[in-house]
């Protein structure tokens, strides 16, 4: 029989992560607020980049219903500065201790693509692994979370660093992005992996046609085997071809945001954490 959209739906959802001993359930969607402590991302570049800001910016977003702070020390943004390890940890500092301390009920996870990292960030008290490389920029990436035990935000992206941004992509974007989650669940659970949540990597080596097509069909990415992840938030897919400024583009983002959970999106990475929080609640009272 072929598969259709209802098919994969009606498939059982219910994923849990175990996040150091911590279960986590995922049935109801939830929020995870970005925190970039960068002075060159895109769209919030400089502006909690000290220890102070960060702090009352983690506040804000938990009081407005971030479940989880994804903290990033290095842009991926086009053309952005590439960062040693060294500097990453630098720039992390002491924020993840600081915030477990003051919002020991909120997870945090570590947005890196270095292992050395990490190692940093386990020692200071992360729960989850957040990697847009999917392990392809540090062959000691798997191998280390899953000495961690963590749970593993496997993200689709090029393979090297240079092509993060390149449109890459000749056959269907859905079977490509299959076939990489296949290559690289087998080699993280030989590694010990027990958690993984798959990313589709929207904004990354994709055209405007190609990052719509995965959302259309967001289904079927891994087949409903593993909870799923969406961060469209402010993404140059979605606001250029609108004419429009990253700021500018929270009610097509929240559409987008619908469509997503109605097709069964668990986490959504965002930085406009209130109106996600309402798309959310919306969603589930419509009961769809």
């Amino acid at each position: 029989m072929k598969a259709t959209s209802q098919n994969i739906l009606d498939v059982d959802r219910h994923f849990s992560i175990n996040c150091c001993g911590k279960l986590v359930n995922l049935d109801a969607p939830k929020i995870m607020g970005i925190l970039n402590l960068t002075p060159d991302s895109f769209s919030d570049g400089g502006r909690f980049d000290d220890e102070k800001s960060a702090l009352v910016h983690a506040e804000q977003m938990v009081k407005e219903g971030a479940h989880i702070i994804d903290i990033g020390p290095q842009s991926t943004r086009p053309n952005a500065e590439f960062l040693s390890p060294q500097e990453e940890i630098r720039r992390i500092g002491n924020m993840i201790s600081i915030i477990k301390k003051e919002f020991p009920e909120v997870l945090i996870s570590l947005d890196t693509f270095y292992a050395e990292v990490v190692k940093f960030g386990f020692d200071q008290g992360i729960d989850i692994v957040n990697d847009i490389s999917g392990g392809n920029y540090d062959d000691k990436m798997f191998e280390t979370v899953g000495e961690t035990g963590l749970p593993y935000i496997l993200m689709h992206v090029n393979p090297t660093y240079p092509s993060m941004h390149e449109k890459l992509i000749e056959e269907d974007v859905i079977l490509n992005i299959n076939r990489y989650f296949s290559g690289k669940v087998f080699q993280l659970q030989e590694t010990g992996v027990k958690d993984i949540i798959l990313d589709p990597g929207f904004g990354f080596g994709k055209t405007v046609a190609q990052n719509h097509q995965t959302m259309d069909e967001l289904e079927f990415v891994g087949f409903g085997k593993m909870p799923l992840l969406v961060g469209i938030s402010r993404k140059s897919f979605i606001y250029k071809p609108l004419g429009k400024s990253p700021l500018e583009i929270n009610e097509e983002t929240q559409r987008l945001h619908k469509k997503a959970l109605q097709k069964g999106a668990k986490i959504l990475r965002v930085h406009d954490v209130a109106e996600t929080f309402k798309t959310i609640r919306d969603f589930e009272d419509s009961g769809l």
